[in-house]
């Protein structure tokens, strides 16, 4: 498909960029690049940040699809795939409830439990006693985390009980909390484009984890692709990722987050059905590796909401 189509096939776009959620930022560091991108590749591509009045102004704007590089609140989690679905406007990505699961770290996890797939032992946590709770439960160091956010926002990784109150205290800021077991090993991101996962990439960071700095920031964190794996254990990931990013429902492209134990068993972290696009980005490494460029990368994922049975085609 994607080599005859033309440009004009999408006809008019809005990439949408920034919004309100504690992800504005890394949303319009992505928005841009995705713009930009596009616009390379001749594309009628229009940022348009999505504040209070963006279906206002996407109804006003004669688009006819929308590039969704929204990271966050209500434009990961299934808010601003609904309003779309009302306009009509076809989208990337996942749909409402692909999302609004994605973006819901306690829910993703309770439904991969139920599909037999593997994720670290968590507790929710309505208070500090709770968090404390937790420590003796699951043993230190422990991940303490908000449910509904990305970007490591709010994120702890706990070595002592005294800090659990602390933890809980900074992560309740940004809603519910989880407390998750933490697995000692190698952390893996796997990319997925359509059908297709791409190859894996081994996160290393001299940080206590892989936080917001090492994510964004940092010039220390190191991005290893090809990883490392054997070719099977390489597929086994490859495997899994597919398996949890189709049991959550997501759709067109995003990304799985795994951790491999001492013993070689993979553990799901959480899936990103809008990962980020910057220049510090892990879908777009994942691309480059199969010899696809940024440009490439972000046409073929907006190829795939042509055929998304969803806006448009009801």
């Amino acid at each position: 498909m994607n080599q005859t189509m033309k440009a004009a096939d999408f006809g008019r776009v809005a990439v949408l960029l920034g919004g309100t959620s504690a992800e504005r930022e890394v949303s319009l560091k992505s928005g841009r690049a995705v713009l930009e991108a596009l616009l390379s590749k001749g594309v009628d591509a229009h940022a348009v940040d999505a504040c209070v009045h963006v279906v206002e102004h996407l109804k006003a704007g004669g688009y006819d699809r929308a590039f969704i590089a929204l990271h966050g609140r209500g434009g990961e989690d299934g808010v601003i795939q609904g309003a779309l679905e009302l306009i009509g406007l076809p989208y990337t990505g996942s749909g409402v409830l692909a999302s609004a699961l994605g973006m819901d770290k306690l829910r993703t996890k309770q439904l991969w439990l139920g599909a037999g797939l593997p994720t670290p032992a968590f507790r929710v946590l309505h208070s500090a006693d709770d968090a404390v709770s937790a420590g003796r439960e699951l043993a230190l160091p422990l991940m303490v985390k908000p449910a509904l956010e990305g970007s490591s926002i709010g994120m702890s990784k706990v070595h002592r009980a005294e800090d659990l109150p602390a933890a809980f205290a900074q992560a309740s800021g940004f809603g519910p909390v989880l407390a998750e077991q933490f697995i000692h090993g190698e952390e893996y991101t796997v990319a997925i484009l359509g059908e297709q996962a791409l190859p894996p990439i081994r996160l290393e960071t001299p940080h206590d984890f892989y936080d917001f700095d090492a994510k964004y920031l940092a010039n220390d964190t190191r991005y290893l692709c090809p990883c490392g794996l054997s070719p099977e254990d390489e597929a086994t990931l490859q495997r899994l990722a597919l398996d949890a990013f189709r049991a959550v429902g997501a759709e067109g492209w995003g990304r799985v987050d795994v951790m491999r134990d001492a013993d070689g068993q993979f553990w799901l972290l959480e899936i990103n059905t809008v990962p980020g696009m910057t220049d510090h980005s892990l879908v777009p490494m994942a691309a480059r590796a199969t010899g696809m460029d940024f440009a490439e990368l972000v046409w073929r994922i907006l190829s795939l909401s042509l055929s998304a049975a969803r806006a448009g085609d009801v």
